[in-house]
């Protein structure tokens, strides 16, 4: 059964932290879905999800915010084939697009996007 909360719990933080890659869902000016692989850490500070990449103002999905702050992402992954283990945390919120971010991880540009958790759903995590 899933678990469903609005902050991420010590169990949830430690499963996004061994993950590398996630998917943010964003949506466009005419109401159109858009969801990408993106990278992304998470911002002890604020309590947020930072996503980042390779030239992250350019692209639609940072363009996309203006419109619609809204967005949901999500990370899984099979933990085991044999049984069948699945492990996810979608987190749901709003969030903001940012110019110059200066201290960024290796392969982030100065512009990032900001996620305030406001829905987090979690299943598989436990051992």
């Amino acid at each position: 059964m899933p678990e469903v909360t609005r902050a991420l719990s010590p169990e949830v933080l430690a499963y996004l932290q061994s993950q590398r890659l996630g998917r943010l869902a964003t949506v466009d000016s005419h109401g159109a879905p858009q969801n990408n692989p993106v990278g992304f850490r998470y911002n002890a500070e604020l309590g947020t999800i930072d996503i980042g990449g390779r030239n992250m103002g350019a692209s639609r999905k940072f363009a996309n915010l203006a419109g619609n702050p809204k967005v949901a992402f999500v990370v899984d992954d099979i933990a085991s084939v044999q049984p069948w283990r699945v492990r996810c945390v979608e987190i749901r919120g709003h969030a903001e697009a940012l110019r110059e971010q200066a201290g960024q991880p290796p392969g982030f540009s100065a512009e990032i996007i900001r996620i305030y958790p406001e829905r987090v759903i979690s299943f598989g995590l436990g051992a």
